[in-house]
C-alpha cells in the first residue's frame, strides 16, 4: 500500500440510497449497463438453485426477472474470470492467467469493456475488486474506468493490501489512497449508487462495474448476518457475507425502481468461479469446487435483465456459453463500436436473448487457467459432453455429477474433443510463457510500488504468504519494462512500506475489526542483493534500517527482470524482498 505519511489520506463514508434525481427514461437513447459479478459464490449458494438453508430473496427474484444461462462457464479461479469477462479472450491468450505469480495481468493493448463503453459515450465506474493490475499501466484508471474506488490484490487481506479490514478500511479513490467507514460490500453498493445518480443527473448513459470482495474468504461480517445460519454443518459467516449481498442488492433495484432507472438497465449477474465455502453444505448435485476442472469448478449462475430491452421471457436457456461471451454480447444490446484491435474467443449471445427460435453455432468451450498452464490441463466443454484432461469424457445429461468416465465407449466424441484441444492449444501454448511487464520510470506512477504477488512462478499473493516468509531464500523476480532512461532509485522492504517496520524486525499481531493477524517472522537481515538489467548490486544494513537503497541507471525500452533479496551477515540468502519501491529521478 501507499505510505500514508507521505500523501493526503481522505476519509468517505458509506453512503445509504442517494437523493434521486429526476427520471430521465426519455431521453435515454442507449440503455444502462450493470454487470455485477460476486467473489466466490457457488453455483449452490442461492436458494432458488436449491439451496436447503440460505436464504437469498433478492437474487431470487433477480433469477426470476431474468434470461438465464444455465450452462454458463467461468475459469475456476478469480482473475483469469475477470480478465476473460473484461476481454472477451480466453485467459491463456489475453495474460491473466492466475490469481498471483506474475500471471495476474490484462496484457496491455488489449481492449477492456470500460474502454469499449468509453469510447461510445458511456460514463465508466468500477466499485469494488479489480484483481487484473495494481500498478501502471494495468489499474482500472489506465483501462477505462473514468471513476475507479477499489483495493489493490486478491482481497482485503493480499499481500499488497496486507493488514486491511473488512470494516472501516482503506481502499483506493482513483489511485488515491482513502478510507471507508462500515462494511465493505455496503460501502461498495453505497457508492454505486452515488453514482449512478450522478450520471442520471447528467442525462448520461452508464456502464457500472460492481465485483464484490465478498464472499471470498476471511469470512468476516456481522453477526447478525451469520446468526440465522448457525446450524450443525453450516457455513455460517459464509453465508452471513451472501445474505448482506443479498440485502445490498435488494436496495440497489430498489433505487433503480424508484429512480425510474430500472427498465432501461442491463443487469447481469454473474459469480466469478466454483463454490468454495458452501461446497460441503450443498454444491447442486455437482462435482469439483473452486480450482478444479469439473463442472463444480466453473459452471457458474448468469442472469441477464433488461425489461424496456424486448428480450424473451424469463426462462433457463440450456446452451453452453461462457464468460467471453459477454463483451461481445453488451457491445451487441447497446450498439457499441467494436474496437478494430479487439480479438474475441466469445461470441454474441443476444440472439439467444431475443428470441426462442434462435441458436448459437455448434462450438466447442476450452475452459483453462493456471499459474503455469499446462497442457491438458482443462476442460473441454460441448453440449452435453465434458473432457476433463485429455482421457477423461463425461456425458453430463446421464450424469450429472460425474461420476464415470465414457471415454471407452465414446470414441469419435473423445477424438473430436481432444482435436480440438490440440488446436487451441497451438494457438495459445506461445502466449502463456510470455510475462506482462510492469512499468517502472512511467509519468503516470511514478514512484511505483511493487509487491510479491507479482513475482513470476511464485505464488505468494496473501497477508499470510508474507508473515511467514515464504517463497524460498532469494524470492521471486519481476518482469519489468524501463520507460524512461534515468536513474533509478530502488528501495527493498521486507514489510509493507506503510508499517514502517525494521528489516530485521518481526511484524507485530495486529488487531482488526473480528480477527487478529498473527505475529510475522524477523529474519537477521544484514545486507540486500538487487539484480536488473545486468546490472548486480549490494548493500550494508544496519539494524532498525527500514529499507535496503539502491541506485542504478537504465535504459528506457529495457524489458527485464529485476529481483531484491535479503541476506545474514555472513552473506547467506534469506528471503525476498516482498516489497520494492522504484523511482526514476
Amino acid at each position: 500500500m501507499h505510505n500514508p505519511s507521505t500523501r493526503r489520506t481522505f476519509l468517505t463514508s458509506a453512503l445509504a440510497a442517494p437523493a434521486l434525481a429526476q427520471p430521465a427514461r426519455a431521453a435515454a437513447k442507449r440503455p444502462n449497463v450493470i454487470v455485477i459479478l460476486t467473489d466466490d459464490q457457488g453455483y449452490g449458494d442461492f436458494s432458488c438453485h436449491g439451496n436447503p438453508l440460505l436464504k437469498t430473496p433478492a437474487m431470487d427474484r433477480l433469477h426470476a426477472e431474468s434470461v438465464r444461462f444455465t450452462s454458463f462457464h467461468a475459469a475456476p479461479m478469480c482473475t483469469p474470470t475477470r480478465g476473460q469477462l473484461l476481454t472477451g479472450q480466453d485467459a491463456c491468450r489475453n495474460g491473466a492467467t492466475s490469481v498471483t505469480a506474475g500471471r495476474a495481468l490484462v496484457r496491455s493493448g488489449i481492449p477492456m469493456m470500460p474502454e469499449v463503453f468509453a469510447a461510445s459515450g458511456y460514463a465508466t465506474g468500477l466499485f469494488g475488486k479489480w484483481h487484473v493490475g495494481d500498478a501502471y499501466p494495468y489499474r482500472p484508471m489506465d483501462r477505462g474506468f473514468q471513476e475507479a474506488k477499489y483495493f489493490m490484490g486478491w482481497g482485503l487481506s493480499s499481500a499488497p493490501e496486507f493488514d486491511n479490514d473488512y470494516f472501516n478500511g482503506r481502499y483506493l479513490d482513483n489511485g488515491r489512497p482513502a478510507r471507508f467507514e462500515g462494511y465493505c460490500a455496503d460501502f461498495w453498493f453505497g457508492q454505486a449508487m452515488s453514482w449512478i445518480g450522478r450520471q442520471q443527473a447528467r442525462r448520461q448513459p452508464f456502464f457500472l462495474y460492481l465485483p464484490t470482495n465478498t464472499p471470498h474468504g476471511p469470512a468476516w461480517v456481522d453477526r447478525k448476518y451469520s446468526a440465522p445460519y448457525s446450524k450443525p454443518g453450516a457455513p455460517a459467516n459464509f453465508f452471513g457475507m451472501i445474505a448482506n449481498l443479498d440485502e445490498n442488492i435488494a436496495k440497489l433495484d430498489d433505487y433503480l425502481g424508484r429512480s425510474g432507472l430500472r427498465d432501461d438497465t442491463v443487469v447481469v449477474f454473474m459469480t466469478d468461479n466454483g463454490g468454495t465455502g458452501g461446497v460441503n453444505f450443498y454444491n447442486a448435485g455437482m462435482r469439483g469446487r473452486k480450482t478444479q476442472n469439473y463442472e463444480g469448478g466453473h459452471r457458474v449462475p448468469c442472469f441477464v435483465r433488461w425489461p424496456a430491452g424486448g428480450l424473451r421471457v424469463a426462462e433457463d436457456i440450456g446452451t453452453p456459453t461462457q464468460l467471453q461471451d459477454v463483451l461481445p454480447t453488451l457491445i451487441d444490446l447497446c450498439g457499441l463500436k467494436k474496437p478494430a484491435a479487439a480479438r474475441f474467443d466469445g461470441i454474441s449471445l443476444a440472439p439467444l436473448l431475443r428470441s426462442k427460435t434462435a441458436a448459437l453455432p455448434d462450438r466447442k468451450l476450452v475452459v483453462q487457467y493456471g499459474q503455469t498452464p499446462k497442457k491438458w490441463d482443462a476442460c473441454v466443454v460441448w453440449g452435453k459432453w465434458r473432457l476433463v484432461g485429455e482421457n477423461d469424457l463425461y456425458d453430463m445429461d446421464a450424469d450429472p455429477a460425474q461420476k464415470a468416465s465414457v471415454a471407452s465407449s465414446q470414441g469419435a466424441v473423445l477424438k473430436q474433443m481432444r482435436n480440438h484441444y490440440e488446436q487451441w492449444w497451438a494457438g495459445v501454448e506461445k502466449l502463456v510463457a510470455d510475462f506482462a511487464p510492469l512499468s517502472i520510470g512511467a509519468d503516470a506512477e511514478n514512484p511505483v510500488t511493487l509487491t510479491c504477488s507479482d513475482w513470476q512462478d511464485i505464488y505468494c499473493d496473501n497477508v499470510h504468504s508474507v508473515l511467514s516468509g515464504i517463497g524460498g531464500p532469494r524470492g521471486g523476480p519481476w518482469r519489468v519494462l524501463v520507460e524512461k532512461s534515468g536513474e533509478y532509485q530502488i528501495e527493498l522492504s521486507r514489510w509493507p512500506f506503510h508499517r514502517a517496520l525494521a528489516l530485521d524486525a518481526p511484524c507485530p499481531e495486529t488487531p482488526l475489526t473480528v480477527a487478529k493477524l498473527e505475529a510475522g517472522k524477523a529474519f537477521p537481515v544484514a545486507g540486500a542483493q538487487l539484480r536488473i538489467a545486468g546490472q548486480t548490486a549490494s548493500v550494508k544494513t544496519k539494524p532498525g534500517d527500514k529499507s535496503a537503497g539502491f541506485r542504478v541507471k537504465l535504459a528506457g525500452g529495457t524489458k527485464t527482470d529485476m529481483q531484491g533479496w535479503f541476506q545474514d551477515a555472513q552473506g547467506a540468502d534469506l528471503c525476498g524482498a516482498f516489497y520494492a519501491r522504484v523511482k526514476r529521478v
